[in-house]
């Protein structure tokens, strides 16, 4: 049985490694989350079981939970220099000039330069056994614990035939926090009244030096791997074959390398990913050009500070100027109050910002930024409208100190600042703001997804005194909602039919609409499976909470409170009475799908994408992404587009929707 559960155990680390190389690496999932999290589940509960099992390449190594009092210094093998910049076409043409004195035929390969941070790895015996910061280039902080959380940083190298992967092998590259990432921690830290990060890279670099791994796993890190130390001992002979082999490993190489013959047409591309570095859901700040041989790079050599043979072309700094025409305040669903800067609209990285948040009264003063101040703007990580600095030299002694109101200008309640917070709160539960934002987040795609119920309704129900929490919606009558402005018989059905729906969401979609601070999708769906029932949750303790994987000390005092009390607890009371669900969906018990892979096209008239996803996997099924010899069939709606062209070509059955509800009846 001991052999057996081995072997299982075995099976279980090849199986999700497997499925992190093709989702990260090869961007193609060969399963669906819920397959992978249930393999997750099975590896863990072995490991609990059998703890000196436990090996540095488990999977089980990503979920975080190390804690560590410092981070210890690492030499590394080789220093990392330092790149000279370029920063107009001229300079590229210096570069090339000195290059081509030496290597006269020298192809250069171009790589996308992401604004991150550089990790160095280190493979023993395929195993990743080290991670670490740059530092100063030869002496960098060792963060291991962290780096392992990052799903596209394999644990154990694949194999590579050819290859002698049995030694050391050293691995660089760039450690990033994608844009969509940067922005949610920056939403979630400003709710919560935390200082914020001034952009992805700082992002980045915060996440991977935490003390507790946990919270570096929580914050959906990338990694991009570019060199490869050992290169020339493994018998390759150019940077391009590097990627090309690192892809092979199971690393994740950024796929926007090009390799050309001369430096015209590198400026050219240059030009071309200056115009789109806004396109990428990660944040680039120019790129790297370096000679393709690695016999030419040694002719070439280095300087004391950097190699001869690279050079990084900057983008030129987006930065506009406008004037600060004046500072309103937001008051979120928390109680926060954000000021925010209302600008004379400018056009910065693609599109026309008006506004801009001024996050605190902290961050308002370390700027000295003023009601009539001319400043400079940008957007951090090309996302986010960020006022860099006020221009004082233009002031005219007519601009105004911003202070933050003593009351709360939603309900007049008086404004607190917490000790420690940098956030200024309004206390009022029963604040219209505060109810508002609450109701727009009740009703949204991830809670209780409540179609024609937008921030225009929502006002309108507040404003006529219709509702005054999200309860009330459940209790509207069509009388009511057909008075409305612009809420005609059909539209007023409609939303009452969506209400009526929306009761059926089940716990985990409940337990994220109630807005419980620090519980985010996840969180929520975690706690609905282990719980399974509200009230068993209500009972729930601390430390029982924190034994739950991803639920921090934090999270789980929040939840705590919560259920603490009493006006919340009325709250789900009066949700309970109109109907709304408190347990969680139970798995189908057919599995009519069981082995099946499964691609969804088109549009759907029964189910939009998400519910057909989860449909299908709890029938048995996988729900893929993309069609392949392993697809079982596509299903198929109005408009499929061409993967249904691609299913035909392939001999891969398809059905429609009609087809597919007498299939699972």
């Amino acid at each position: 049985m001991t052999e057996e559960l081995k072997q299982r155990l075995s099976e279980l680390k090849a199986q999700i490694e497997e499925a992190n190389y093709h989702y990260y690496g090869l961007d193609d999932p060969i399963m669906t989350d819920a397959e992978y999290d249930q393999l997750m589940r099975e590896l863990l509960a072995i490991e609990k079981q059998h703890p000196e099992w436990v090996t540095s390449d488990s999977p089980s190594q990503r979920v975080g939970g190390y804690v560590a009092s410092q981070f210890p210094k690492v030499r590394h093998r080789e220093p990392l220099l330092s790149l000279d910049n370029a920063y107009n076409a001229g300079d590229l043409i210096d570069f090339d000039r000195r290059v081509r004195s030496v290597a006269p035929d020298a192809e250069y390969l171009v790589e996308l330069k992401i604004d991150g941070l550089t990790v160095a790895l280190t493979y023993e015996n395929r195993i990743l056994v080290r991670a670490a910061t740059r530092g100063d280039g030869e002496i960098g902080e060792e963060i291991t614990a962290n780096v392992k959380t990052i799903r596209s940083v394999p644990l154990r190298l694949r194999e590579k035939e050819g290859l002698d992967l049995d030694s050391v092998l050293d691995i660089r590259g760039e450690g990033y926090m994608p844009k969509d990432s940067f922005l949610q921690l920056n939403t979630e830290r400003e709710e919560e009244g935390l200082s914020l990060f001034a952009n992805p890279r700082n992002a980045a670099a915060g996440s991977l030096r935490q003390q507790d791994s946990r919270i570096t796993a929580q914050r959906k890190l990338g990694y991009f791997s570019y060199q490869l130390l050992q290169a020339e001992q493994l018998g390759l002979k150019t940077q391009k074959e590097v990627l090309e082999v690192l892809k092979d490993l199971g690393f994740v190489v950024n796929p926007n390398y090009r390799v050309f013959s001369n430096i015209e047409d590198v400026i050219d591309y240059c030009q071309q990913m200056t115009e789109r570095r806004h396109s990428f859901p990660y944040e680039i700040d120019g790129l790297v050009i370096k000679v393709n041989s690695f016999a030419q790079q040694r002719e070439l050599g280095y300087t004391a500070k950097s190699p001869r043979w690279a050079i990084a072309y900057k983008f030129p700094a987006e930065q506009v100027e406008t004037v600060v025409k004046d500072i309103v305040i937001n008051v979120g669903r928390t109680g926060v109050l954000t000021p925010t800067a209302v600008l004379q609209e400018v056009f910065v990285a693609g599109s026309t910002v008006g506004r801009a948040t001024l996050h605190n009264l902290d961050y308002i003063r370390d700027k000295d930024i003023r009601i009539g101040d001319h400043v400079l703007l940008h957007k951090a990580g090309d996302v986010i409208p960020e006022i860099i600095k006020s221009l004082p030299e233009k002031r005219t002694g007519r601009e105004v100190v911003f202070e933050m109101p003593a009351e709360c200008p939603s309900c007049g309640s008086p404004v607190l600042k917490l000790e420690g917070e940098a956030a200024h709160r309004c206390q009022n539960i029963s604040c219209p703001s505060r109810q508002r934002e609450a109701l727009i987040h009740f009703v949204s795609r991830d809670a209780m997804n409540i179609e024609g119920l937008g921030p225009a309704v929502i006002g309108q129900l507040l404003d006529n005194g219709l509702i005054k929490d999200a309860a009330d919606l459940y209790y509207l009558k069509f009388e009511q909602l057909v008075k409305l402005e612009r809420m005609g018989e059909k539209s007023a059905q409609n939303l009452l039919n969506a209400l009526e729906q929306s009761k059926q969401r089940g716990l985990a979609a409940l337990l994220f609409a109630l807005g419980i601070r620090h519980v985010g999708v996840k969180a929520a769906k975690l706690l609905a499976n282990r719980y399974g029932d509200i009230e068993k949750l209500k009972r729930a303790k601390e430390e029982e909470l924190q034994n739950i994987g991803d639920i921090g000390a934090v999270m789980a005092k929040s939840i705590v409170s919560f259920f603490q009390d009493q006006a919340n607890v009325d709250f789900i009371e009066r949700l309970k009475k109109a109907g709304v669900k408190m347990t969680a969906d139970k798995k189908a018990s057919s599995q009519v799908l069981a082995g099946k892979s499964i691609v969804v096209t088109g549009t759907l008239q029964n189910w939009d994408r998400r519910e057909i996803e989860q449909l299908i996997e709890d029938l048995g099924g996988k729900a893929s992404s993309s069609v392949s010899k392993k697809t079982s069939f596509v299903l198929y709606g109005e408009n499929p587009g061409s993967k249904l062209a691609k299913a035909k070509s392939l001999g891969i059955p398809v059905i429609d929707e009609q087809e597919f509800k007498k299939m699972i009846e």
